[in-house]
């Protein structure tokens, strides 16, 4: 499905270019995010709890993001928007490892938060107006190229880390202002019009429509922004509940790394039992987002049940990435297809709601992790990813009745 002479044959070069530039853009940022927590407290000498705040406000700098990016996609167009933000965000990037005052740098990895963000809802509405007939198809093929440029930056990361910070710091730079460079030629007379096609007399007729407007159409994207934030929350358990009881159970650190191994081989080479399930469901987005739930439930709740036994993390990690592969394009895919002209603003609303998961999932599982051990963190988990298959149902729900109407013809 994924072999380069299929990829050559299927997709418009154009878009090659774009899955070219967005893998070796994936592969630069994992030179720098994995390696944070290790440069706040070797290099800079701070605390772990002040790392761990570093991360805590890059999150909250991401939400803020999100939603702004997905806000201004219309207002400045997407080439401004993308550019700068990938530029501004590369800048910052190389100015880090220069930077040896506390606030200073907290105020960079802020800004660095912010402008990461700032640029995603974009990338993402570009591919869905550039690519309509194939955007669900490219949206999967981004997901598995990004994953499989941060397993490889990720693994070069650790090395060259050892000889030179700097060094990640500046490969994580230079990808990021080739994306920029590639955007800036590859839009260079391509006008915001021309690239949202036959939304943009709609949204010029819609233009006043105001934020607070879209967001009472709760019923579009509420419900699975919460289901996915629930999903991403649980999620958080592999860092803040699995690792350190692999390591209090006297395995070594490559029992967990190879956990996240497991995940990169099912992605790559699971791709073919995705399809079958995407066929088995008649390529029903809603019913996607039912089933990532439940793989997730389902796993964590194996995990819960047999902790005992490291086999019982492998499976739940086989079980939960199949989830993972179901959800990560799918929501893109939704929004896209259901929301026009809009779909920008959208995807940065889903985008704070679901980072919201991401920054309190390791504050409640560290927590309970602390009172009780890997059971409590694993049952929350759990828990938390039964409520996500009710929040799916209740999306789905909402959309059942007119499947086939936008979410812009209605606004």
């Amino acid at each position: 499905m994924f072999s380069p002479a299929s990829l050559l044959n299927r997709y418009p070069r154009e878009a090659l270019f774009f899955l070219v530039a967005s893998f070796i853009n994936s592969s630069g940022s994992a030179f720098m995010w994995p390696l944070t927590t290790l440069y706040v407290h070797t290099i800079l000498q701070r605390s772990m709890t002040e790392a761990g705040f570093v991360l805590m406000i890059q999150s909250l700098a991401g939400i803020v993001g999100q939603f702004v990016g997905g806000s201004l996609f219309h207002r400045l167009g997407a080439k401004r928007l993308i550019v700068g933000a990938l530029f501004v965000q590369g800048l910052i990037q190389l100015s880090i490892p220069f930077v040896h005052s506390w606030p200073l740098y907290l105020a960079l990895m802020t800004g660095l938060g912010f402008t990461f963000n700032l640029s995603f809802p974009a990338i993402q509405a570009f591919i869905g107006f550039r690519w309509k007939e194939q955007r669900r198809e490219l949206f999967n093929i981004v997901y598995v190229g990004n994953n499989l440029g941060m397993a490889i930056g990720t693994s070069l990361a650790g090395v060259i880390a050892t000889f030179s910070f700097q060094l990640t710091f500046l490969f994580n730079s230079v990808s990021t202002l080739l994306f920029a460079l590639f955007f800036f030629l590859f839009m260079k007379n391509m006008s915001h019009q021309e690239l949202i096609g036959d939304a943009a007399k709609a949204h010029k007729e819609k233009k006043r429509t105001n934020p607070f407007t879209l967001l009472f159409r709760y019923q579009l994207y509420l419900f699975m922004a919460l289901g996915a934030g629930f999903i991403f929350f649980s999620n958080t358990v592999w860092n803040t509940g699995v690792a350190p009881y692999i390591t209090e159970k006297g395995m070594p650190l490559s029992s967990y790394s190879w956990l996240w191994t497991v995940n990169g081989i099912i992605i790559f080479a699971g791709q073919p039992i995705t399809s079958w399930l995407k066929r088995i469901m008649r390529q029903n987005l809603s019913a996607q987002l039912i089933a990532s739930a439940v793989l997730y439930a389902v796993g964590f709740g194996f995990m819960f049940l047999y902790h005992d036994s490291y086999s019982a993390f492998i499976a739940g990690m086989i079980i939960t990435t199949f989830g993972e592969m179901l959800i990560s394009p799918t929501i893109p895919t939704f929004i896209t297809e259901r929301t026009g002209e809009f779909a920008p603003f959208y995807l940065g609303v889903v985008g704070a709601i679901t980072t919201g998961g991401r920054l309190l999932g390791p504050l409640a599982i560290g927590y309970m992790y602390d009172q009780g051990g890997v059971e409590p963190t694993l049952l929350l988990a759990t828990l938390v990813a039964t409520a996500s298959v009710l929040l799916c149902l209740l999306h789905s729900f909402f959309q059942r009745e007119k499947p086939s109407q936008s979410a812009s013809s209605s606004l």
